[in-house]
């Protein structure tokens, strides 16, 4: 059973909810349904380019825990406190890559791995990991998710 906030845990991590990022688009950062939240793809400023071209695995990787970190700040700021979630339903995770990289799923566990970090079973989710021929600005990622809330 987990005693400390994900807000703590983070802390410890030595990691910090970035500032939201503005849209790019005519959309809202998250819908809130009920006990669900759906959130806006969610991309990263650190890393550009093709996975499989300019872009190595591992910084795919990096790129995929920053995005969450992204879509962790829209929870934060939609909810007051992390520790409202009840649990991570699933992840829809876009990696901007060429035909040949094949490493989606290692990239995409740069996410999963952080939220399962902070959650602990409340972290674990299903997942979806794809390669998309463009993102927006060319951002290596762009992840998006449904998350149940407590009421």
């Amino acid at each position: 059973m987990q005693t400390k906030s994900p807000e703590e845990q983070l802390e410890e991590m030595g990691l910090k909810l970035p500032a939201l990022r503005p849209a790019v688009g005519s959309y809202v950062s998250c819908m809130r349904s009920g006990n669900l939240i759906f959130t806006a793809g969610q991309g990263v400023d650190e890393y550009h380019g093709k996975l499989g071209r300019e872009l190595t695995t591992e910084e795919g990787y990096l790129a995929a825990r920053q995005s969450m970190l992204n879509l962790l700040a829209v929870l934060k700021n939609e909810l007051g406190d992390l520790g409202k979630v009840n649990k991570f339903l699933k992840l829809l995770v876009m990696i901007n890559s060429t035909e040949e990289f094949i490493e989606q799923p290692k990239v995409a566990n740069g996410a999963s791995d952080l939220l399962e970090e902070l959650f602990s079973e409340k972290g674990k989710h299903s997942r979806s990991a794809v390669g998309m021929a463009q993102l927006p600005n060319n951002t290596a990622i762009e992840i998006e998710m449904v998350v149940e809330v407590k009421e």
